[in-house]
């Protein structure tokens, strides 16, 4: 892999509510990122998507105080499950819920963007992973990619509480699941010149309302774009949210940590 950059690390405040740190990207620098990310980063969620990474990212936050997981299935990793296979699953993720560095239910939702072949069972999965989030009382970590109508469909019947993680919905979306008294995920993508709509959600986004993330090692900001990102990196996006609220970085990365403290109780 390339060298990480960490330009940013000088900056304080910076909580990473979203992370893949079980990627194979890091897997022969996890230590040294993480001892570079810990002399500014202050928390890092790195989130599980089926039991394997799950586990993964379990053992990851049981060796730095400043690492915290979810777990969860997430709709990309339902191939071959069954509906009988549901209640084993949530047994399982049950079970990493109990432990003192989870702090919710995720990677969780819909994904129509690689195929509909599955989106049977990704509801089932999802339904259910919902249904035990309000049982425990955790937030839900929602993954949505070309299925905005049934995400918001499902969320307004279950009203978890939680986040619509790297929001990539219509300004009205953002409304309705503030309505809920859910969170959305800003990553990278608010510094892409093709990004939509993004913006305009940002701009009427209330600053109570939202957290930073990177989806590490995914979506790197610009000016790294298509490299390998890191939580240091969030200092790029917040940025960009200062410019279009017409406030300061450091303002936007104060918001972003208390929100992400609130919503996890941590």
């Amino acid at each position: 892999m390339e060298n990480l950059d960490f330009s940013p690390l000088n900056k304080p405040l910076i909580f990473d509510s979203h992370s893949h740190y079980d990627d194979d990207r890091f897997a022969d620098s996890l230590d040294s990122t993480f001892d570079a990310l810990s002399k500014s980063v202050k928390g890092i969620i790195t989130c599980g998507c089926d039991i394997d990474s799950c586990e993964a990212a379990k053992n990851i936050a049981e060796k730095r105080d400043f690492i915290y997981f979810v777990a969860g299935i997430h709709p990309g990793n339902v191939e071959g499950i069954t509906i009988n296979d549901i209640p084993k699953l949530m047994n399982k993720i049950q079970g990493y819920t109990k432990h003192k560095k989870c702090v919710g239910i995720g990677e969780i939702g819909l994904d129509y963007y690689w195929t509909r072949e599955t989106e049977q069972i990704q509801k089932e999965i999802f339904s259910a992973q919902l249904d035990l989030s309000l049982k425990l009382d955790m937030p839900v970590v929602v993954h949505d990619r070309d299925a905005h109508a049934d995400t918001l469909d499902f969320l307004k019947k279950f009203k978890p509480k939680g986040v619509v993680h790297s929001f990539s919905g219509s300004p009205e979306m953002a409304e309705e699941i503030y309505k809920l008294g859910m969170y959305i995920g800003i990553s990278g993508v608010i510094t892409f010149k093709n990004a939509k709509k993004l913006p305009d959600v940002v701009k009427q986004m209330p600053l109570d309302r939202f957290l930073l993330e990177t989806d590490a090692p995914y979506l790197a900001p610009v000016p790294f774009r298509g490299k390998t990102n890191n939580s240091s990196l969030i200092y790029y996006s917040a940025e960009k949210i200062a410019e279009i609220k017409g406030i300061s970085t450091e303002d936007v990365l104060k918001y972003a940590f208390d929100n992400t403290l609130k919503l996890y109780n941590i």
